[in-house]
Formats: C-alpha cells, structure tokens, sequence
C-alpha cells in the first residue's frame, strides 16, 4: 500500500469553482461549521477560480477576513479543470487532500468521518456518496427514475474506478503526486479526468475504501432535470470512458482493443435503439432508459473523433 509522509499533520480541503459565486459561498460557510474535534490535523482551504475573470473573488475576499480556518486562493485563467485541479494539488501543504465540489453541501461531520475511515482501514483514498437534493419543480419522473442516484455501499468496502470521482474524496497528497499532473488536462474540458487518474492510482496498487457516513448533498438544477440533459450527459460520458480505456495504450495493442470497443459499440447501439423503439409501447421509462444507452453508445463511437463535448470551461 502508499503511505504519505507523516510530517505534516495537515488536511487540505480543495475546492475548484467556475462562475458559481453563490454556492460557493454557501459551500465556505458550510466549511466553517465543520467539526474538527477528535481531529488531530489542522485544517486548511484551497480554492481555485477556473473562470477567466475571476469571478469568486469577492466571495473569497469576504469570507477570508472571518474564516476559522486558513485559506489559500488561486485564480487559474485557463479554463480548465484538471489545470485547477492540479493548481489545488500544487497549493497543498497536508498529507491529505479532500475534494469537494462547488456546488456541494457536507454535514458537520464530513470531514471527521473521512478521516476515522482512513485511520481505520488505512486506505490510500476514501470516498463517500453524493447524494442528489431535487429543487421544487423537479419533474416527478426525474425522481422516481433515479437518474441522479449512485451506488452505495457499505462503509470499509473496497471499490474500484467506476465507483470514484472527485466531488467528495479524502486522498494521500503523497499518492497524487505520484503521477505527473496528476490530472491529464487533455481530458480538462471534455471530463473524465478523474477517472483516469483513479484508474492509474488503482494500477499502481493504491487502496481504495468506502464510508457511507460522510455524504454530501447536491443540487440538481432544473435545466439538468431533462430528457436533454440525461441524453446529453450519456453520450459524453461515452466519449470519455472509450478516450480514457484507449489513452495509455500504444501500436498494435491500442488498435486492437478500439476495434473491438467499436465495434461491440456499434452492435450495442443499433440493440438500444431498437429496444428503445419496443419498450416504448409498454413504458416510457423503460424506452428511455435504453435510449440513454444509445446515447452512451453514440459517445463511444466518436470519442476518438475531433468533435468532443465539452463539459467544462463554456
């Protein structure tokens, strides 16, 4: 297993932000009331503006002059997150980090749990759920479909890369900087650079633990609660899983292995839509849920093509 260094009994929350001043503010606040008793490392922040004008700093300015905790901000022009990412990562002077997004909410004990967990187990990353908080007006098959809904399990239960991401994380500062980057900004504008990055960490032999007990609560905005929006995210994260199996591989073995994605994309395709096309006689939830596939399908089929969608920095 990684282990960090243990000279710097320090965890360093980092938090990336992109023209969402308001929640942003909302997230500080709630990071203030964190509970830090039975925690034996100090507390830091590091916020990073991807948006071009900077347009989180008067949060960061207001909140900086009462925070009970020491801030770091970072403003980084170039919109990108993996280039925010990484600037977090460079910042941080703890042995672990916490990622949490913008847009998130963590309960008092969040950060107590992750750490109990880690102690515990003693793993290289822990993560916890994002659990979604519907807004008034949510289409009711929105909810009942569960679209915004993601595995949980057990607290201490090992998981691997399709069950990680960075909005709610604890991990071993040691352990990112062992990769260069360690996000890829090729994947900065597009998505699924933590993906890749958990993938390579988990390649390298890094442990990976659950802790049901520390979730965090986000927003599901309205314009996302579509049709549209559901489609649209499946067809990217399509694009991105096949441009993050295909990545480290190289000659004969990288041709090999996107002949066949392709082509069982292809079969899996023409299989949704077809579905999609039966079910919707009996159900219109069962027909979308196969047109989401297709959607998925659709993505992987022009990963590799120079028309990417663009999840971040528009």
């Amino acid at each position: 297993m990684l282990h960090p260094d243990d000279c710097t009994p320090r965890i360093s929350i980092c938090v990336c932000t992109f023209r969402r001043p308001g929640l942003l503010k909302q997230l500080l606040c709630d990071l203030g009331k964190l509970e830090t008793v039975g925690i034996t490392h100090e507390v830091e922040i590091i916020v990073a503006d991807n948006d071009p004008a900077n347009s989180a700093k008067p949060v960061l300015e207001s909140w900086q002059a009462t925070a009970p905790f020491s801030l770091t901000t970072l403003h980084v022009p170039v919109a990108n997150i993996s280039l925010a990412r990484n600037a977090t990562v460079a910042a941080a002077t703890g042995q672990w980090i916490a990622f949490i997004d913008d847009d998130e909410t963590p309960q008092s004990d969040w950060l107590l749990r992750l750490m109990s967990t880690q102690q515990q187990f003693q793993a290289d990353a822990v993560f916890a759920p994002v659990l979604p908080r519907y807004v008034p007006g949510t289409p009711k098959w929105i909810i009942d479909g569960g679209y915004f809904e993601r595995r949980r399990f057990k607290t201490g239960s090992p998981i691997d890369e399709r069950d990680t991401r960075t909005g709610n994380v604890l991990i071993s500062v040691k352990l990112l900087r062992s990769l260069p980057g360690p996000f890829d900004t090729e994947f900065g504008r597009t998505g699924g650079e933590d993906s890749l990055l958990f993938r390579d960490l988990l390649a390298r032999g890094a442990k990976f633990i659950w802790c049901d007990e520390a979730p965090v609560e986000e927003d599901v905005p309205l314009d996302r609660a579509t049709a549209t929006w559901l489609l649209r995210r499946a067809y990217r994260i399509g694009q991105t899983w096949i441009r993050a199996e295909l990545h480290r591989r190289e000659g004969i073995n990288r041709t090999l292995r996107a002949s066949y994605l392709l082509s069982r994309a292809s079969i899996q395709l023409l299989i949704s839509l077809l579905l999609a096309a039966v079910t919707a006689i009996v159900s219109n939830t069962r027909s979308f849920e196969w047109l989401r596939k297709a959607a998925s399908q659709a993505g992987k089929l022009t990963g590799m093509s120079k028309f990417q969608f663009k999840e971040y920095g528009n």
